[in-house]
C-alpha cells in the first residue's frame, strides 16, 4: 500500500472522528442524540437513508452479485425503490401527522402505543438483535473491501480497524453526527464510483466489444434470475421500509411530513437505479477480469464480494486507490452507524428508559454513549465469526422483517390492537424464521424461510384475534 493511498485512507477517517467530536459538543439532550433536533431537511435525511440502506453491504454484495449473475442482480435494489415509495406514500403520513409519536426516538415505543409495554419491549428486543446483526455485516464488508485491496491488511485486522473507527465517531456525535457524516459519505461514494471505479475498470478490461465477447449474453440482460430469487429479495427487503429503526429515527428527525416525504422519493431513485447499476456494473467487469486472466485467481474457490476489491487493487494508480477505498468505506460506515444508533437507541430508551429518565440530560447522554460502546464491542465480536456479508445483513433483515412486520401493519393501519395477538405474532414469526434458517432443510418453491416466518405471524394474528373475539362473545 502505497503511503499516499494510506495518507488518504487516514486522513478521511480522521475527519469522520472529527465530525463526532464536534456533534459531541454539540448535542444537549436525548432529542439531540437520537433524532437530530427534529429538525433536519429532505436532502439530507434523503441521502442518509439511502446511504444507510444501500451502504457497505449492498455495495459489496452488489458487486458479488454482478460477479456471478451481471445485470440482473441490479434487481434485488428495485425492491428497495418499491419499499421506499411505498412508505412515503402510506407510512409517513400515518407516523409524522400522529401527535402520539411526536416525542418518540424509537420504533418500539409505537408498539409500546399501540399495543402494550411488554409487546413495546418483545419489538425492542428483536430490532436490538437484528441490528447488532445487521451491524456486524457493515464491519465485515468494511474488512473484506480493505484486506482484498490492502495486501498486509488481514481481515482480522481490518475488521479491528473498522470496528474502532464505525464505533468512536458513532458514539461521540449521535444522530447527528450519523445523518451529517452519511450525505458525506454518499457523494464521495457516487464520485468514487463515476469518476474512478467505473470508467477505469472499463478502460483495463479493453471496452465494450471486449467485455460481450468475455462473457455470456446473459450477463448482459435483466433476466437472469429464477422468479424466486426476485420473490425473496422483495419479502426481506420491501418490508424492512417498514419496521427499520433507522428510518423511524429518520422519520422523527424530519422537520414535516412533506420533507419526510420527499427524502423517501429521493432516496429511492438512488437506490435504484442508479446506485443499483452501478454496483452490479463493478462487480460485472471485476468478472471479466478474471476470466480474462488479468487477475490470478481460481474462480472456483474465490469469494465472489472479493472480486471487485482485488480489481480495483490491480487496476487503479496510488491516490486514486486512496480515494476508491475512502468512497466504499464511506459506504460502510454510513450503514454501520446508523444500525449501532438504532440498536443504542433501543437499549437506552425502550430497555433501560424509565431508569434513564430519571437521570439528568447530560447523564443521559454519557449513558447513550456508554450503551453505544457496548453494542459496538458486541457487533465486532459478531463480525470476527462470520465470512459472508450479504448472507449476514439479510439474516439480520428476515429476523427483524417476520417479527415485526404483520403486528405493526395491524397496530397503525387497523383497529385490530390486541397486545395477545401482536406478541404471538411476534414470537411465532421471528422463531419460525430463525429455525428454517438455521435448519438444513428444502423449503417448498425455494422460497426463503421469510415467506413462512411472515405468513405464519400473519396467521397468528389472525388466529388470536378470532379466538379471543369468540371467547368474549362466549
Amino acid at each position: 500500500m502505497h503511503y499516499i493511498d494510506l495518507g488518504i485512507f487516514v486522513g478521511y477517517m480522521l475527519i469522520m472522528l472529527g465530525v463526532g467530536y464536534y456533534f459531541m459538543r454539540k448535542n444537549k439532550n436525548q432529542d439531540d442524540y437520537y433524532v437530530g433536533g427534529r429538525d433536519i431537511g429532505s436532502w439530507h435525511i434523503g441521502l442518509s437513508v439511502v446511504a444507510t440502506d444501500v451502504g457497505g453491504g449492498f455495495s459489496v454484495g452488489l458487486g458479488g452479485l454482478g460477479f456471478v449473475m451481471g445485470l440482473s442482480g441490479s434487481w434485488m435494489l428495485f425492491t428497495g425503490l418499491l419499499g421506499a415509495w411505498l412508505a412515503a406514500v402510506f407510512l409517513i403520513p400515518r407516523v409524522k401527522q400522529d401527535k402520539a409519536f411526536a416525542e418518540f426516538y424509537t420504533f418500539p415505543q409505537i408498539f409500546k402505543h399501540l399495543f402494550d409495554k411488554k409487546v413495546g419491549i418483545v419489538a425492542a428486543v428483536i430490532c436490538l438483535i437484528g441490528y447488532l446483526g445487521f451491524t456486524s455485516s457493515q464491519l465485515l464488508a468494511g474488512a473484506k473491501l480493505a484486506s482484498g485491496t490492502f495486501e498486509e491488511l488481514e481481515i482480522n485486522q481490518a475488521l479491528w480497524i473498522m470496528g474502532v473507527i464505525a464505533v468512536v465517531y458513532t458514539v461521540l456525535g449521535g444522530l447527528k453526527a450519523v445523518i451529517y457524516t452519511d450525505t458525506l459519505q454518499w457523494i464521495i461514494l457516487m464520485l468514487g464510483f463515476i469518476f474512478i471505479g467505473l470508467p477505469f475498470a472499463y478502460f483495463h478490461v479493453g471496452g465494450w466489444e471486449v467485455i460481450k465477447e468475455t462473457l455470456p449474453n446473459e450477463f448482459f440482460t435483466l433476466t437472469n434470475l429464477r422468479w424466486q430469487d426476485f420473490a425473496n429479495w422483495g419479502i426481506t427487503i420491501l418490508p424492512i421500509w417498514f419496521i427499520g429503526m433507522t428510518l423511524y429515527q429518520r422519520i422523527f428527525a424530519s422537520r414535516d411530513t412533506a420533507s419526510a416525504k420527499k427524502a423517501w422519493f429521493i432516496a429511492g431513485l438512488f437506490e435504484w437505479p442508479i446506485m443499483a447499476f452501478m454496483g452490479v456494473s463493478l462487480g460485472l467487469l471485476s468478472r471479466v477480469a478474471f476470466e480474462q486472466d488479468l487477475l490470478i485467481f481460481d474462480l472456483e474457490t474465490l469469494d465472489p464480494e472479493m472480486g471487485l476489491p482485488i480489481l480495483l487493487r490491480t487496476i487503479l494508480p496510488s491516490g486514486l486507490l486512496g480515494l476508491m477505498m475512502a468512497a466504499y468505506f464511506s459506504a460502510v460506515l454510513s450503514t454501520a452507524d446508523s444500525c449501532l444508533m438504532a440498536a443504542s437507541g433501543n437499549l437506552s430508551t425502550d430497555i433501560f428508559g424509565r431508569w434513564l429518565n430519571k437521570k439528568t440530560e447530560k447523564t443521559q447522554i454519557r449513558y447513550s454513549q456508554l450503551f453505544t460502546l457496548i453494542l459496538g464491542v458486541i457487533a465486532l465480536v459478531v463480525a470476527l465469526q462470520m465470512t459472508n456479508v450479504l448472507e449476514l445483513m439479510l439474516y439480520s433483515y428476515a429476523f427483524m422483517v417476520s417479527g415485526l412486520l404483520i403486528p405493526v401493519l395491524f397496530g397503525l393501519f387497523t383497529k385490530m390492537h390486541d397486545p395477545t395477538a401482536a406478541m404471538s405474532a411476534m414470537l411465532v414469526g421471528g422463531f419460525t424464521t430463525a429455525i428454517l434458517s438455521l435448519i438444513d432443510i428444502a423449503l417448498p418453491l425455494e422460497l426463503d424461510p421469510n415467506f413462512f416466518g411472515v405468513f405464519a405471524s400473519l396467521a397468528t394474528f389472525l388466529l388470536v384475534i378470532k379466538l379471543r373475539k369468540r371467547k368474549i362473545q362466549n
